[in-house]
């Protein structure tokens, strides 16, 4: 069960040939534009790209968006009965504006420019953010906690795929946490800032290392500064694992053995070539928790997830990673 945000990604790719007389602004002339599915959509879509059943709980708009979504998210297969409409709010939708080929010779110094405009293929021109971050109403909130309530029995983990977009609050978490624990199924939590501190009860988080940092108001300099904060975050929240994520340099896996004592695994990255960094996250959430799911060990569950972020990176957009992916990626690896 996939809880969260629900958003659309959207892509305009173009040229860019030329510096606008109206304005110091590159003229984008449009040449392809593609809708994909973000947050926790992209959370659910990976879980089923790798054979999961996911089973989406969230809000869209009552817009041509929200309708695309459903769209896309039943040809992946994710369930998206428990998918609630609010007609006072929109879908959230994130539009990034991508040059796809620009001819910089044109695009110098001029009058009505104080810099030189350095463009180049895949360079991310603009980003436009279409949404509302207010808290979800009473009555959606108890349609989603309804939702929940019916599907925890059947569930094999619960992810929180929280982007502050106001569908999670604390009160959701405190329930969820509270009705899921007869089950002793995993919670696994990919945080914003927001809630960052009310996943007091849940089995793990996976954030990126600015986001823990910020969590207790640092910024992480090095690996000792690092383990400071990871151990903070896990005994604060009383978490069994913490796997944060650090970009071009991996992921580490913080947890303690039987005996109390802190075990810090440091993965190296696996990526090859990076095309876009959208989504990652997302799809280090989803193997992670199918791994839990699956009844695999913290060490190994985390080593997937690495291997599947390395794979999805190379990737433009919110992308998926496939079984026959995933299994190339374990083969090449001799020691796992």
């Amino acid at each position: 069960m996939v809880i969260g945000d629900i958003i659309v990604d959207e892509y305009i790719w173009g040229d860019v040939n030329r510096i606008s007389p109206e304005a110091p602004v590159p003229v984008f002339e449009t040449t392809e534009e593609r809708k994909g599915c973000g947050g926790a959509a992209n959370v659910a879509q990976n879980i089923a790209s790798l054979g999961g059943e996911a089973q989406l709980i969230g809000v869209i708009g009552k817009d041509r968006d929200g309708e695309k979504l459903i769209q896309m998210l039943n040809h992946t297969g994710v369930g998206t009965t428990d998918i609630s409409i609010d007609v006072q709010r929109p879908t959230s939708k994130k539009t990034r504006v991508i040059v796809s080929a620009a001819t910089t010779d044109s695009l110098q110094r001029n009058a009505n420019s104080l810099e030189p405009m350095s463009l180049h293929q895949g360079h991310h021109l603009l980003r436009i953010d279409r949404e509302s971050k207010q808290q979800i109403s009473a009555l959606i909130k108890e349609r989603l906690m309804s939702a929940i309530t019916s599907q925890i029995a059947k569930s094999d983990a619960i992810i929180f795929a929280d982007y502050d977009k106001g569908v999670v609050s604390a009160e959701l978490i405190k329930a969820v946490v509270t009705d899921a624990k007869p089950y002793g199924i995993p919670i696994i939590v990919d945080p914003k800032q927001n809630n960052f501190w009310h996943y007091q009860g849940v089995t793990a988080l996976t954030p990126n290392h600015k986001e823990a940092g910020a969590a207790l108001q640092q910024e992480i300099s090095d690996v000792s500064h690092l383990i400071t904060v990871g151990e903070k975050i896990l005994d604060q929240l009383s978490l069994k694992a913490l796997l944060i994520t650090r970009e071009e340099d991996g992921m580490s896996l913080f947890k303690r053995d039987l005996d109390g004592t802190l075990e810090v695994d440091h993965l190296p990255p696996h990526s090859g070539e990076v095309t876009d960094v959208t989504g990652a996250g997302d799809t280090v959430v989803a193997v992670f928790t199918l791994s839990l799911a699956a009844q695999i060990d913290y060490h190994s569950a985390a080593q997937l997830a690495n291997l599947a972020g390395g794979i999805v990176v190379g990737k433009m957009g919110c992308a998926t990673v496939t079984p026959e992916e995933l299994h190339q990626a374990i083969h090449a690896l001799p020691e796992i």
